[in-house]
């Protein structure tokens, strides 16, 4: 019965996962394309880099983009972030699932070394960790400066 509904639960994730990135891919090709149409004009606000118009579904769009946020924010402010949010749960949820709880089938080579399923996902989720750890500091350093360095050590 638990593999039945593990199946079920890697099936359900597996669906969220990959509708999740298609939402998260095309909002991000929306806003490659927002600001690739942006036009500097005469009479934009201060600390406007551009602005755009655009027509969908029977009505027009006035889209402005601030450098830096305005002197006035509004009081409801869209946020285009659930779809990398649900892309990155469900991958993760995903992670533990598949190769998590089914350690003894894909991680663990008993005729390479002898492990436990219980010590596996322990050392790749420490792995993880461990490599946030190191990476996280990184970014914030002065390595982060040049590009092919930082790309080279990471």
């Amino acid at each position: 019965m638990e593999s039945v509904l593990t199946e079920w639960l890697s099936l359900i994730l597996r669906w969220l996962h990959v509708i999740a990135g298609i939402g998260w891919i095309g909002s991000s090709f929306y806003f490659i394309h927002l600001d690739l149409s942006l036009k500097q004009r005469a009479g934009l606000p201060q600390g406007v880099q551009g602005d755009a118009w655009q027509v969908h579904g029977g009505g027009y769009y006035h889209m402005v983009k601030y450098l830096v946020a305005p002197a006035r924010m509004p009081d409801e402010l869209t946020w285009f972030k659930w779809e990398a949010y649900a892309t990155w749960l469900s991958g993760f949820a995903l992670l533990v699932i598949v190769y998590y709880l089914g350690a003894e089938l894909y991680l663990i080579d008993k005729s390479e070394l002898e492990l436990s399923p219980p010590a596996v996902p322990a050392i790749a989720f420490a792995s993880l960790l461990l490599a946030w750890l190191l990476y996280e500091p990184a970014c914030r350093s002065p390595l982060a400066g040049p590009d092919v360095a930082f790309a080279l050590i990471g």
